[in-house]
């Protein structure tokens, strides 16, 4: 799962890389809100924002980033402890504050609260399932090769169970933020349903898809 960090003080930055890459999350860093919102569309599971850093303020980004996509975890981070501004951020989007100093241990906990996926394993029949962790499709047991692509699909579809996944979401989160077609994203559904026992991938008329489980 990959995180979006705009922190512009470089040693908190690094501890909380470090903990999170110890998490198996990989984390892109910035120091500068203008860069940062230059990437806000690469396909993150979780937004971690400082408030007050250089170029674009994390209350203006997280305003973005909301405008483009309201299902996405944020989480500010700051040593403004002025209610109004907590308020501002909750009313903008966010959906954890966490005021420095705080304990790296405990960010690392509402990343996974808010990101990971609640099914550890994710059944589709009775002889296959999504194991939502290790990010492996099984079938009676044995591993199914599934491409890049595909696992980020089914994670996507796994973090947003009973939703439709829109062809933008789609687009956002397995491309990386590259612009692809809808002819594309139609491929990889038929190519990812072959691995899937039939119905399991939905088509919801014209607007996306959505997944069947058991």
């Amino acid at each position: 799962m990959k995180i979006l960090l705009l922190e512009d003080n470089e040693r908190l930055s690094d501890l909380i890389i470090e903990a999170l890459d110890q998490s198996r999350y990989q984390v892109d860093a910035f120091s500068d809100g203008k860069k940062a919102l230059e990437a806000i569309d690469n396909g993150y599971d979780c937004f971690i924002l400082d408030i007050n850093v250089p170029g674009i303020d994390g209350l203006t980004l997280l305003k973005e980033i909301r405008f483009l996509d309201s299902q996405t975890p944020a989480i500010i981070i700051s040593a403004n402890i002025d209610l109004e501004t907590i308020k501002e951020a909750y009313c903008d989007g966010c959906d954890e504050y966490l005021k420095k100093p705080f304990y790296v241990d405990e960010l690392v906990f509402k990343v996974d609260k808010l990101c990971k996926p609640t099914h550890t394993k994710l059944h589709f029949s009775e002889t296959v399932f999504f194991d939502t962790h290790a990010q492996l499709l099984y079938e009676n047991n044995e591993e199914v090769k599934l491409a890049k692509k595909e696992i980020l699909l089914l994670n996507l579809m796994a973090k947003h169970l009973d939703k439709i996944i829109t062809f933008e979401m789609i687009e956002c989160y397995v491309w990386e933020g590259e612009l692809t077609s809808l002819e594309n994203v139609r491929a990889l559904v038929k190519r990812l349903r072959k691995k899937l026992p039939s119905e399991t991938l939905l088509s919801q008329g014209g607007m996306g898809y959505k997944l069947r489980y058991m």
